[in-house]
């Protein structure tokens, strides 16, 4: 899942909004920095150099830095740019530090110029081509993926690459079912739509792309916000407003699904998944579908905005399909994210016991983030919402159920709340530091948990995947130092660090608002053992064979993010690790995956789509087009039938009081996606009913839980 950071505009909610889509032509003599892009630039300049928690001199190393991703932001899959490009912007590699302490944008103007040129010829050979016969009985390949990929060394060379992607886009639109005609127009607008967009760019949107190459050269959390884009990032940062609740950011050409948020309408349709790609819009449920292949990820987010209640089509390549896989349409109804679903809910899971017709109930807490009402809370209010709070509520309700274990489920968590991931911890010890905050001159300050009163003191486990970030993980590394509890999953996303938001206009007197934002990262978290929670994330005591290579993923998956680190462990009591007994349950998780047919599964769907996505290049044959592409799709037919098969014999998930959503396992009312998750979350429960029968056995001295 790597990442083009700077083209990303992270909008959790797509809001309903009258289209901001550019429709005027720049023409290259605007292309110019203005006075307010000088200011910003001194002002970026200064908190960076000053502030920032990374200390990295403006100079000529970075210089080249900036330079590599300057040239990646506008190119990043080396479809434009020739050798000979690039190597006239040599010159510029060792002298945009001194640009930037001069404010003197113009060779960041000027490389974007060559690049606007380079658009219009690519532009121009493909619509040429679009009359030229196909013949797809040539046994060739396209290679989609170039990026690391040497620069094409002439226009020849490139006129070669585009053939190849031109037959391939035709291929593809063939394959989905469109008729000659309407492809080529699908494909001529796609083109003629690729130059004006580009022509659209303005001298904004140039300094946005140049001065975000600055600042993920130092760090990929720090980026620069136009006023436009700025406006975007309030909207994601408001949870009242309306749209279908997907995190989207811009990935080559092509628009990628982030994250889906919880409570909103693509959560609750269940269709639309994380790394699906995004590739036709269509407004209503009768307008035609616009093709968004090659668009501005702004320009997309304009087009899926709409009023509360009206209806938006996506056209998808599903994640699980492949490049070359067969489009989905989905209908999704825009609407306010539904904040109650963003609460902890509970769960009850019966687990059979062996020889008997009892049951063994663990009790589930499902926390999709970590909330807290600051608003409230600054009122004086005494029933403030909070996730700790309500978790403490869910937690007595389930100790009247007479739960013997229970598993805090973290997946897909993106974190929230410091304040909350400390208080929330508190629940499970007695007093004790959680986190260590170091700031950007070394001061580290440790927040701890002053209340001594426990809310269970049970067998504990806490589940967590590759998605569980930030506040998620300084609550699930507590638990593991201090060894309160057994955290099972994938390691985590591995984000240790905070973040702050500056808005430049209240630093400049004359800008009156002109000017956009800079989010910097200003401190680092670490674990009460002195461990980072950056970069490697928690590694779980029992990891799921979910994935074979988390390289990909999550901080791991940037180049140039900070690294693990380590400062002095604080002073903490941690229980006694129930050595033994952890052994015994991941040899008992280990026979589970050889023998049973649900582990198994998600163990052979994980192989089948780490092979799809480390494929860099697709068949230009359309019989073995067609047939792989009938193959996958044969695959997943299965899989969906199998997932059917094994629902129907997993235990029972009971409905707690009005907490919980009940789970059908009924034929056709579940995602795939959605019978994974709770094939985890079973096996979650028997590894920690593995652990509560070997730490109950007599000569079994560690405890799993410390009481004390």
């Amino acid at each position: 899942m790597k990442k083009t950071l700077f083209l990303s505009l992270l909008l959790s909610l797509l809001v309903s909004a009258q289209s901001s889509a550019l429709t005027k032509e720049t023409e290259l003599d605007q292309l110019t920095p203005t006075l307010a892009h000088k200011r910003e630039t001194d002002l970026i300049t200064h908190f960076i150099s000053n502030y920032h928690y990374k200390k990295t001199p403006l100079d000529d190393q970075l210089s080249g830095k900036i330079l590599d991703k300057y040239i990646e932001s506008l190119d990043p899959n080396r479809s434009y740019f020739i050798a000979e490009d690039i190597n006239g912007f040599e010159k510029y590699r060792t002298k945009l530090d001194d640009s930037l302490q001069k404010a003197d944008l113009l060779p960041a103007y000027e490389i974007f110029k060559v690049f606007r040129k380079r658009i219009d010829q690519r532009v121009n050979f493909a619509l040429q081509q679009l009359d030229k016969k196909q013949d797809f009985t040539i046994d060739e390949d396209y290679i989609f993926d170039r990026k690391e990929s040497p620069w094409a060394n002439s226009l020849t060379d490139l006129d070669e690459i585009w053939r190849k992607r031109l037959k391939n886009d035709i291929l593809s639109l063939k394959l989905s079912g469109k008729k000659p005609d309407e492809l080529k127009d699908v494909l001529k607008k796609r083109y003629e739509s690729l130059a004006r967009r580009t022509h659209q760019l303005n001298s904004e949107d140039v300094f946005q792309f140049f001065m975000n190459a600055y600042t993920t050269s130092i760090e990929p959390h720090t980026s620069y916000f136009s006023p436009r884009t700025s406006e975007n990032f309030d909207i994601q940062m408001r949870l009242s407003l309306e749209g279908i609740g997907a995190v989207l950011q811009s990935e080559d050409e092509n628009t990628i699904v982030k994250e889906i948020i919880v409570g909103g309408p693509a959560d609750l349709n269940k269709e639309l998944q994380p790394e699906d790609k995004i590739v036709g819009v269509g407004q209503g449920t009768k307008e035609p579908v616009v093709d968004v292949v090659g668009w501005r990820l702004d320009d997309v987010v304009d087009l899926i905005r709409g009023p509360k209640d009206s209806y938006v089509r996506l056209e998808i390549i599903p994640k699980s399909a492949g490049v070359g896989g067969a489009r989905k349409l989905i209908t999704l109804k825009r609407n306010k994210i539904n904040l109650e679903e963003q609460a902890a809910k509970s769960y009850l899971i019966e687990l059979p016991v062996k020889g008997s017709k009892e049951t063994k109930k663990i009790g589930v807490i499902d926390l999709p983030t970590f909330y807290l009402d600051f608003a409230a809370l600054s009122r004086g209010e005494k029933d403030y919402r909070s996730s700790t709070r309500d978790v403490n509520k869910l937690i007595q309700d389930l100790r009247k159920e007479n739960i013997e274990g229970l598993i805090i489920d973290l997946r897909n968590n993106g974190g929230g709340s410091l304040l909350e991931a400390t208080s929330l911890t508190g629940l499970f010890i007695e007093t004790g530091p959680v986190v260590q905050v170091k700031d950007a001159i070394g001061r580290i300050e440790i927040n701890d948990d002053s209340d001594p009163s426990i809310a269970y003191s049970g067998p504990l486990a806490v589940l967590v995947n590759r998605y569980s970030a930030s506040a998620s993980e300084i609550f699930s590394g507590a638990i593991q130092d201090y060894k309160r509890g057994v955290i099972i999953g994938e390691p985590t996303f591995g984000k240790g660090t905070v973040q702050n938001l500056i808005d430049l206009n209240k630093f400049d007197d004359r800008s009156k608002n002109t000017l956009g934002h800079l989010k910097t990262t200003i401190a680092q978290f670490f674990r009460i053992s002195g461990s980072s929670t950056q970069h490697r994330g928690v590694v779980p005591d029992i990891i799921y064979p979910v994935t074979k290579d988390n390289a990909d993923y999550g901080e791991r998956a940037y180049k140039n993010a900070l690294p693990w680190a380590s400062v002095k462990p604080a002073p903490y009591h941690a229980a006694l690790a129930p050595v033994e007994a952890f052994a015994y349950a991941r040899e008992q998780h280990e026979n589970r995956i050889a023998r049973d047919p649900a582990l198994k599964l998600l163990s052979d769907e994980i192989n089948d789509l780490e092979i799809l996505q480390n494929k860099h290049s697709v068949s230009l044959n359309e019989k073995e087009r067609k047939a792989e592409r009938e193959i996958n799709e044969q695959k997943s037919q299965q899989r969906e039938k199998r997932y059917e098969e094994i629902a129907k014999n997993l235990p029972a998930l009971i409905k707690h009081e009005n907490h919980l959503r009940k789970v059908d396992v009924k034929k056709g009312n579940k995602s795939e996606q959605a019978e994974q998750e709770d094939i985890e979350l079973i096996e979650a429960a028997r590894i920690l009913d593995d652990l509560i029968d070997e730490t109950s056995k007599p000569a079994s001295k560690p405890q799993l839980v410390n009481k004390d």
